[in-house]
């Protein structure tokens, strides 16, 4: 099975690719780790809490094109770039990304207030931001709208934490993690 992704492929060349189609059937049972606003730090503790991830999201704001490859030695990588992610070192990655899993398809963005279409009438079933450093997820018109929070330095007084999304059966489940930074 292929790991491309649009824009990056994990432990390759850049190379621009459609959406990330997994093999497995309609009813086949999946586990995506989602990060996001990692601004350059890839802690141990969320490396930790990604493992066993079929697939990881990392929702924008990564800092460092390094942690993508990180995050690819674990599983296959779909990213996108978020307002940092600009410059000679920036991620070579999408403004917006496709992940596709036994026929459950996820759109990824960074800032949600920057989503430009309808996601129900598009056939997503769940959507991905970051940005905004808050864990949240709630059901919208049927899709479910996750943010894992940020997984980078401490902003404010808001939880270090990731995500996980869980498809089965044509759903998507989602779930925060807290990081706790020293307990791996």
């Amino acid at each position: 099975m292929s790991k491309r992704v649009r824009g990056f492929e994990t432990g390759a060349e850049l190379r621009s690719a459609g959406p990330v189609r997994a093999a497995a059937g309609p009813r086949a049972a999946a586990i995506i780790g989602v990060i996001s606003d990692t601004h350059g730090l890839l802690r141990p503790e969320a490396l930790a809490a990604l493992r066993g991830s079929d697939y990881i999201i990392h929702a924008g704001d990564i800092g460092d094109p390094t942690i993508l490859s990180r995050l690819g030695e674990i599983a296959p990588v779909i990213a996108i770039c978020g307002n940092i992610d600009r410059g000679a070192r920036a991620p070579k990655v999408p403004v917006t990304n496709v992940l596709e899993v036994g026929g459950v398809s996820i759109y990824v963005l960074h800032n949600l207030a920057e989503l430009d279409l309808k996601p129900e009438a598009a056939g997503f079933a769940g959507v991905v931001s970051g940005h905004s450093h808050v864990p949240n997820q709630e059901m919208k018109n049927g899709v479910l709208y996750f943010n894992p929070g940020s997984a980078g330095p401490r902003r404010f007084r808001l939880p270090v934490t990731i995500g996980r999304l869980r498809l089965c059966d044509g759903k998507v489940l989602g779930e925060m993690v807290e990081i706790v930074p020293g307990q791996s």
